[in-house]
């Protein structure tokens, strides 16, 4: 296998294990700096040169893109998966991960666990917004800062205010976000490759610093996460399309809450704190997936006409309740079910005797026009009542100021 590794700096300790991890395992790697690409574009050929040089054929890349760099470096990746090229995290996950609003919004509809947040822009908002996640302290941060930089602890509404007006007066974004004090001054990193975890290791902050990154000084301790650790890690790194990345969690008391999901997570603190060999597991699982690629399900199986693939929900009270697949009538009308989600559960090519239960979920292939009547119609959700909160502060000219 030919592996390019796409990074500014060759000789940074991520790059430099990536490499003899692969050179060890007998393969050919190669660390190309991302901004000497060009690429070009013409009908049915999309192309690469590197140093204005046609790029010779790779199997797959890593992709080590800096946040300066974010635009140019998902051109490049989306370049290389034009042209088939197997690479660790697709150019969707490396954009949706570097924007922190973008990231908890792709993971708030999928039921991953995250710090209440809001976004607002208006002055006038940003009282009634800090109240909805529970009043101060809270978090406020920068939408693009990295390894802490741009993350600040608001003790009170007058403080949390001034920061905030003053970020915003310099045009930059900012999110506020709870503070779970259960977690306050340490964190998890779980570091996914493929569909597990393979390492993890907790942060801890030093002295009055309540950020925890190692680059602040913070502490770390390899720790064996739970189930629900690691089948939350890993679903969001799926969810955001990352096959390797790292997944920032804060240790809820209702279980672990997404901070982060990070695409080109660093390799020597995780590496240093648990002493595995993180950068092996990277390189075989690509090698794995390159010799044994994943199939485009949907693209292939809606070739035929009139046939494809969709979802089933099973609600309470549905017919199919209590039946088996092959009592629900769906094999009879060409219905093949493929996969059945169950909670967290996957159950690939499940058997035809296997009863069905309410919310399970069936990804099915057949006749579009007998699933139709399947696919319940979207209804406007029914939006959570918000407890309406009263707060009464003392200005500054000592006059109560009440905000509902």
């Amino acid at each position: 296998m030919k592996l390019a590794i796409l990074s500014r700096s060759p000789n940074c300790y991520s790059s430099r294990r990536l490499r003899e991890a692969a050179l060890k395992r007998g393969l050919k790697p190669k660390v190309l700096d991302t901004l000497r690409f060009s690429i070009d574009l013409e009908k049915g050929e999309p192309d690469l040169y590197f140093r204005s040089k046609r790029l010779s054929h790779y199997d797959a890349i890593i992709p080590r893109i800096g946040n300066s760099i974010t635009y140019f470096g998902t051109a490049v990746v989306r370049q290389f998966e034009q042209m088939d090229v197997f690479t660790a995290a697709s150019s969707a996950g490396i954009a949706n991960s570097r924007d922190k609003l973008r990231c908890l919004q792709i993971l708030s509809r999928h039921h991953i666990g995250i710090p209440e947040t809001t976004f607002v822009r208006e002055k006038k908002d940003v009282l009634p917004a800090i109240e909805r996640v529970g009043g101060t302290p809270i978090i406020i941060k920068l939408l693009e800062g990295t390894q802490g930089v741009g993350v600040i602890l608001a003790d009170s509404v007058k403080i949390a205010e001034a920061i905030i007006e003053t970020l915003q007066s310099t045009r930059q974004n900012v999110l506020i976000q709870k503070f779970v004090a259960e977690s306050k001054g340490r964190d998890i990193r779980a570091f996914v490759v493929g569909d597990q975890v393979v390492a993890a290791m907790r942060r801890v902050a030093q002295g009055q610093e309540f950020r925890s990154n190692v680059h602040r000084g913070g502490k770390t301790e390899q720790v064996i996460l739970d189930d629900a650790y690691c089948e939350t890690a890993v679903r969001a790194s799926q969810i955001m399309g990352l096959r390797v990345a790292g997944v920032d969690m804060l240790e809820g008391k209702d279980g672990p809450q997404v901070m982060e999901v990070n695409s080109s997570p660093g390799l020597e603190g995780i590496e240093n704190c648990t002493q595995l060999d993180v950068a092996g597991a990277i390189v075989d699982y690509i090698n794995a997936q390159v010799a044994f690629p994943d199939l485009d399900l949907r693209q292939r199986l809606t070739v035929s006409r009139g046939y494809g693939v969709t979802e089933i929900h099973i609600p309470e009270g549905s017919d199919f309740v209590g039946k088996t697949i092959d009592e629900s009538g769906l094999p009879e009308q060409d219905i093949n079910v493929l996969t059945l989600y169950r909670a967290n559960s996957v159950i690939p090519n499940p058997r035809l005797k296997r009863t069905l239960e309410p919310h399970d979920r069936l990804l099915c292939f057949g006749k579009l026009e007998a699933m139709r009547g399947m696919v319940p119609e979207k209804t406007q959700k029914k939006r959570r009542p918000k407890v309406k909160k009263l707060k009464t502060e003392i200005e500054s000219n000592g006059q109560e100021r009440k905000d509902d």
